[in-house]
């Protein structure tokens, strides 16, 4: 089966660990030296209605791509815990809550 990448960009993105859509594909990661896609990038949802901005893209290697169907792409995908990836100090919540 042939894809282009506008194709990819119009399925829904579910995890199969836990069932969890995660949203559509945004974006795709490829590799120069070797011609072929790394990644899928899902982009963050809104934080309250986008006045906080988003949360942080999901990035889906390649490899963990089971199946890629006509309406949708079924990832194996283990999600990092809620602000694994964020710094200490970033965001505005820490700032206020910081003595």
């Amino acid at each position: 089966m042939y894809c282009r990448i506008s194709d990819l960009r119009s399925k829904f993105v579910i995890n199969v660990r836990n069932g969890v859509k995660l949203g559509y594909v945004s974006d795709v990661e490829l590799d120069t030296v070797t011609a072929t896609a790394s990644a899928l990038v899902i982009r963050g949802r809104l934080r309250l209605l986008g006045l906080l901005g988003r949360e942080d893209d999901i990035v889906i290697r390649w490899d963990d791509i089971e199946v890629i169907g006509e309406d949708t792409i079924l990832v194996n995908h283990t999600l990092p815990a809620p602000g694994e990836n964020r710094k200490r100090g970033q965001g505005w919540l820490h700032i206020l809550t910081e003595d």
